[in-house]
């Protein structure tokens, strides 16, 4: 097997019994990174130094018996973690010299297991976009077909996977950043439960919605990488007073290829709506045979709300961005405009030109509906119709153990197709927004793949902290499908 091929467990088990060294590994990666990456554009920043330095120190650890979960295994991060010494630009250009004096909780998770980092991938600037177009520094390609998008925000995390750049890499999802990109780009993508995860030095974009999570080369690894990143943090308010289980041990229960016992709902409303691609619905139609085939019984089920899940998302996440995003002022950190002539001329100058225009109209957007005499007219009225989501959710968990639906409704475009269609952009979120309204858990699996070529994934989305059974589900249908080519040619 070549490196590049290694999942967090292949890479664990050969680097424990020393059979390879993570310098090695790293140095592989590296090369390839340095030799393909930019026809890709995965990376914004490349750890070289700092990961062979970690790699070797991985080796020693190993050489002396003190192996930790990720010791030694390459690891990309999405560049909006706070990474201590190591540049943290959030894909724009107003972070643009920003290096943190610290590290996030799950940066300092994946250190703490001696994970090697070897590198900050792209993303859609401060995580508003779904296609990885709209960063400052470059568009990323889909390893698959370079002239289509990877998926957004996460793209640069999804494709450094999909191009076996990494072992597996970290993103974070707002409305499907992670399931929508891992759909794209052929790998799994899971968005845990809201507040599994502690956020504390993570760059906020929605901060009722965003969620950290895995994107690797299988559901195996996911589940590895999520026993380290879950747990409550003090440092986080809102992160969860919840047990963490061991979520490898959700394998366990499937026993001779079967999900028997397990039911799916697929919700009538997403199987009406508008413009779904024929090769999605035949890619669906497919998984949910595989499915019926393990044993899980299939039942319709109901979110009554689905219609307004988009339009109360596309006001609560702007709102939430408008407030956090006040803080890049040009005073403190950052981009500063150095032409000003007075204080409200650099705000104004600085924002200007340190913002990008997909960030700028959803600060405007939520600053808007936040004024004096719309908040109750807008934040106010989708955050109850927030709370109808959530309990379409709830009654629907009642009578299944996950809902099966498409990622998205169609496979990744053409780069610069819907670039300057914001609304068709938004629409490509419809089936993933709702996980993140309600706060649940989803997964996404590689299921197909269209008429180009281009991959497919199927989404499965579980109750509140029931990851247990979205990892089961999508470890049996990952194990019992059969897909013609697992990664793409370079």
């Amino acid at each position: 097997m070549e490196f590049c091929e290694l999942t967090i467990a292949g890479a664990q088990k050969l680097l424990s019994e020393q059979q390879i060294s993570s310098f090695e590994l790293t140095t592989a990666l590296l090369e390839r990174i340095e030799k393909y990456d930019a026809k890709i554009g995965a990376f914004i920043t490349i750890n070289k130094d700092l990961a062979l330095k970690q790699a070797k120190k991985a080796d020693q650890d190993i050489a002396d018996n003190n192996i930790s979960a990720l010791t030694g295994v390459p690891i990309a991060l999405k560049d909006l973690f706070c990474t201590r010494g190591m540049k943290t630009t959030c894909g724009s250009k107003i972070l643009d010299n920003f290096i943190p004096q610290y590290d996030g909780t799950v940066v300092s998770k994946l250190k703490d297991n001696g994970a090697v980092i070897i590198g900050k991938t792209n993303m859609d600037e401060f995580a508003m976009g779904s296609s990885t177009e709209n960063s400052a520094y470059k568009i990323t390609a889909n390893p698959w077909n370079k002239e289509y998008v990877p998926g957004g925000s996460s793209g640069g995390s999804a494709a450094a996977v999909a191009a076996q750049f990494c072992c597996a890499a970290l993103g974070t999802d707002t409305g499907g950043s992670i399931r929508q990109p891992a759909s794209h780009c052929g790998v799994v993508g899971l968005k845990p439960t809201y507040g599994r995860v502690s956020r504390f030095g993570l760059v906020s974009y929605g901060s009722s919605l965003d969620q950290i999570g895995p994107i690797t080369k299988d559901v195996r690894d996911a589940a590895l990488l999520l026993n380290i990143i879950s747990g409550n943090d003090k440092m986080d308010s809102t992160s969860a007073r919840v047990d963490v289980p061991d979520f490898t041990r959700a394998f366990d229960q499937f026993e001779k290829g079967s999900l028997k016992g397990m039911t799916a709902g697929i919700p009538k409303e997403y199987m009406s709506v508008d413009g779904i691609d024929p090769d999605v619905e035949k890619v669906f139609k497919q998984a949910k045979k595989i499915l019926e085939d393990l044993g899980v019984q299939i039942k319709e089920v109901s979110l009554p709300h689905t219609d307004y899940v988009v339009a109360a998302y596309y006001i609560i996440a702007p709102c939430e961005a408008s407030s956090n995003l006040a803080r890049f002022d040009g005073v403190r950190y950052g981009f500063r405009d150095q032409t000003s002539d007075d204080l409200m001329d650099m705000y104004k100058k600085t924002k200007s030109k340190g913002f990008g225009p997909e960030v700028q109209r959803r600060i405007l957007i939520g600053t808007y509906a936040l004024s004096a005499g719309y908040y109750d007219a807008y934040y106010g009225r989708a955050s109850q119709v927030r709370t109808l989501i959530m309990e379409d959710f709830s009654n629907a968990f009642k009578t299944c153990d996950f809902i099966l639906s498409p990622v998205a409704p169609a496979p990744a475009f053409k780069i610069g197709e819907n670039i300057d269609d914001p609304l068709t952009m938004y629409l490509t979120d419809i089936f993933t927004l709702s996980a993140n309204m309600a706060g649940v858990p989803g997964i996404s699996v590689p299921a197909g793949y269209s008429s180009k070529g281009l991959p497919i994934g199927i989404q499965m989305m579980a109750n509140r902290f029931d990851e247990m059974a979205l990892l089961r589900a999508g470890y049996g249908f990952e194990k019992s499908i059969r897909l013609d080519k697992k990664f793409p040619d370079l």
